[in-house]
């Protein structure tokens, strides 16, 4: 293993069609006399939505830092396609309004203020935001402001997005009805999706799979296949028995 690890874009043949995809191989990450990750790895397929669960501290961010090339490895190597990070708080621009909010991935690109703008509005009536494009942020729901902010990472059209917690703030109403919705959008716009959150449910929800991180520093303490159809819900069955499965692998029991 080199003693400085490597990001890089991901150069293997891709698992699914569609391009994009996600490579961490034995990858350690330290600050200082901490060690937030220790000899991870994670495969995830183009267009394969893995939910990252685990508890505080364990390096969830970090992973998602490192495949964003926002961190460099220690150890071990990192591969993936460009992606776009959506952070756990919506970072709204508060003098802006919501479309030139969104219309920031784009601006970030070289484009006039203008032909962003335009290349923005069309998604506001599909992310059901029709009508608030002058509104600003302080007079937006939670809701609203974190589909703007989804959508802004989404305008950034890169085949990998990186989410963290992004409903964390939210309160519990809004938090499935914005599940429910992100479900939908990705069914509408596939991406490879590397999703972390605390919240169990959600993992099994909206993941393809659901990677168990250990206490720091993280390591893979278990990989889950969610096969359901989609829409799923936290009541069914097999979502319960799932959310089950994940839970002793995090060591809680209740």
């Amino acid at each position: 293993m080199p003693a400085k690890g490597v990001t890089e874009p991901l150069s293997e043949a891709p698992l699914r069609d569609g391009g994009g995809g996600v490579w961490v191989d034995g990858v350690t990450r330290r600050f200082g006399q901490l060690t937030a990750l220790d000899g991870l790895s994670l495969r995830v397929a183009p267009q394969e939505i893995v939910a990252v669960v685990g508890p505080s501290g364990c390096g969830k961010t970090t992973l998602l830092e490192l495949i964003c090339g926002l961190q460099q490895p220690d150890g071990g190597a990192v591969r993936a396609d460009p992606a776009a990070l959506m952070p756990q708080r919506d970072v709204l621009l508060p003098w802006l309004g919501a479309l030139d909010n969104a219309a920031l991935a784009l601006r970030a690109r070289g484009i006039r203020r203008e032909q962003a703008r335009a290349q923005a509005a069309p998604w506001f009536e599909r992310f059901g935001l029709g009508g608030f494009e002058r509104t600003r942020p302080a007079e937006l729901s939670g809701g609203m402001r974190q589909r703007i902010s989804f959508l802004r990472s989404l305008l950034a059209f890169k085949p990998v997005l990186a989410l963290d917690e992004p409903f964390a703030s939210l309160d519990a109403i809004t938090r499935l009805q914005m599940q429910a919705w992100l479900s939908h959008v990705l069914e509408r716009e596939p991406r490879t999706v590397v999703l972390v959150t605390h919240d169990v449910e959600e993992a099994v929800v909206l993941g393809d799979r659901v990677v168990v991180l250990s206490p720091r520093p993280g390591r893979t303490v278990a990989d889950i296949e969610v096969e359901l159809p989609r829409p799923r819900h936290r009541t069914d069955p097999e979502v319960v028995a799932l959310r089950e499965q994940a839970l002793e692998a995090l060591g809680v029991v209740e």
